[in-house]
């Protein structure tokens, strides 16, 4: 299923449904089945405040669908189950939206139904909301069964808040902390137990980004966001062990040097960590 080109179709909504909201959310799961025993979860989060403007509707209008079909359609990433999020701020009416993880593309019906709400100005921004959520309220087979992790990349073009704050956690997931406030690298140690984390930049601003999870940020500016599903793709091959080499060669020749120097940045090891 593609989804709609008419953009008014594809963001129908104008509030947060229910369904999406993780206060009503105990776990998104991402499990084996016959059809797919190896399951990959990959979670994809995009900002969608004010600064990012029409930029957040032509990466799900376009970069995600393209994603979506690449991996449903090939054999890049094994058995993939995509979540996709939207990421506010703590303070607007919709902070977080998170669908469920699909390994079809059923998952385009739930994109469709997410508020873009373009809300707030250019500013650091709550990534780590996914982080909390990613940690907290999903379960994979991935994980539990065989001891490996997902992928989680979350697309923007603000700098992270250095912490999360009781009352934000407990107001949006129905959660007690009872610790005040968390830090967004500790946040970022939490759902890395589960999940590889990737930050993708959109533009040449500063971003705290590469302190708080250094090594695992990609620079994309404007003019290549169309490249976004294959630079994505290439970070997740990239950390399972691929050569840039044979990365790079299953991409076209617009595509291959966008996708180089975006995860030229990666510090990759045999297996990737974060050092905090």
């Amino acid at each position: 299923m593609a989804l709609p080109h008419n953009s008014n179709q594809i963001f129908a909504s104008r509030e947060m449904n229910p369904k999406y909201d993780p206060k009503f959310i105990d776990k998104r799961e991402a499990r084996d089945s016959e059809e797919h025993p190896n399951s990959t979860p990959i979670i994809i989060g995009v900002d969608v405040t004010g600064s990012m403007g029409y930029l957040s509707t032509q990466i799900i209008k376009e970069s995600l669908n393209e994603l979506m079909q690449k991996l449903y359609s090939t054999n890049m990433v094994q058995d993939p189950q995509l979540l996709f999020a939207a990421i506010g701020d703590a303070t607007d009416r919709a902070p977080l939206q998170v669908t469920q993880f699909e390994s079809d593309i059923r998952i385009a019906e739930q994109l469709m139904e997410l508020w873009i709400e373009n809300n707030g100005g250019d500013a650091p921004e709550d990534y780590e909301l996914l982080w909390y959520f990613a940690a907290k309220h999903t379960e994979t087979d991935c994980c539990t069964k065989r001891g490996e992790k997902g992928f989680c990349f979350t697309i923007g073009d603000a700098g992270f808040h250095e912490e999360l704050y009781e009352e934000d956690i407990e107001g949006i997931f129905g959660d007690k902390m009872g610790k005040g406030r968390i830090r967004s690298t500790k946040l970022a140690e939490m759902a890395s137990e589960k999940y590889e984390l990737f930050h993708i930049i959109i533009g040449d601003k500063d971003n705290n980004a590469l302190n708080i999870i250094p090594g695992r940020v990609l620079r994309v500016y404007k003019t290549d966001i169309n490249y976004l599903p294959e630079i994505i793709i290439s970070a997740m091959q990239l950390s399972k062990g691929m050569s840039e080499e044979k990365i790079l060669e299953q991409w076209g020749e617009l595509a291959r040097p966008v996708v180089k120097k975006a995860i030229s940045s990666l510090r990759i090891q045999k297996k990737l960590k974060i050092s905090f």
